[in-house]
């Protein structure tokens, strides 16, 4: 039975919103944007949705966050549908990849080359290098491809291609996996030499337990951060009935 698009999270219909405001011409490309609280009383929305909006909007290329400044556009939508992208929750991403990538990393193990495993070398040092998140990133990305590309199997390649890919296309979950890899630090890094370690091994059972430990460990990283934002958003909350409380008080 056809059930119909799913519906979007409050923080996609906000920004596409926004986004149509852009394109519709009431922000042009430079305009500063209101403020989040003044954004959040327009649409009757929490100063969270809209920072997540902000964020969404900002992976796709339409605004740009200027420290101490405040939030410009940056760019018109060519299409303000897809200023907010079907999303993907980081959990949901990172559970797909510790089933999927597990068993690649094991088949893997069997057969890497001693280039293949030279290669994850440069990427895991490049990941501990002082460089920008996205260069971070993108070595992290390009670690698990090579795994999957070790494998010699094309439609594995596709498939882990396929998770990256989505993460890449959901804001909100690429922001959240940022989050947890900034609070991981080190760890992150020897996570991923500990996984190629195993692979020179030629252990495949070795193999994946190093993968799932990376993956689970990222698993609990993000359910402490979901703790830590509804606490956040439980303190915002009551700091807000008591700022009404107060203002009915002096009246």
């Amino acid at each position: 039975m056809d059930t119909g698009p799913p519906v979007q999270k409050l923080y996609q219909q906000i920004a596409r919103k926004i986004a149509a405001a852009i394109a519709g011409g009431r922000y042009a490309t430079g305009d500063k944007l209101p403020s989040e609280r003044e954004l959040a009383d327009d649409f009757g929305v929490s100063r969270p949705t809209i920072r997540d909006a902000m964020i969404a909007l900002e992976f796709q290329g339409l605004v740009e966050a200027r420290q101490g400044s405040g939030v410009y556009v940056s760019a018109a939508p060519q299409n303000p549908e897809d200023a907010a992208e079907s999303e993907v929750s980081a959990l949901e991403l990172t559970e797909a990849r510790r089933l999927f990538e597990g068993e690649a990393c094991a088949l893997a193990a069997a057969i890497i080359t001693g280039e293949q495993l030279a290669l994850l070398d440069r990427l895991a040092t490049d990941m501990a290098g002082d460089n920008a998140p996205e260069e971070i990133e993108r070595s992290e990305q390009e670690f698990h491809l090579a795994i999957a590309r070790a494998t010699g199997n094309a439609a594995i390649v596709a498939g882990v291609e396929d998770l990256w890919t989505l993460r890449q296309q959901s804001p909100r979950c690429a922001a959240t996996l940022r989050r947890a890899r900034v609070d991981r630090g080190g760890d992150f890094v020897d996570q991923h030499r500990k996984i190629a370690a195993a692979l020179r091994e030629r252990d495949p059972k070795a193999a994946r337990q190093a993968i799932h430990g990376h993956l689970t460990q990222l698993i609990n990283d993000l359910l402490a951060l979901a703790e830590l934002d509804a606490v956040e958003q439980m303190r915002q909350k009551m700091a807000e009935q008591r700022r009404l409380l107060a203002s009915r008080t002096d009246i």
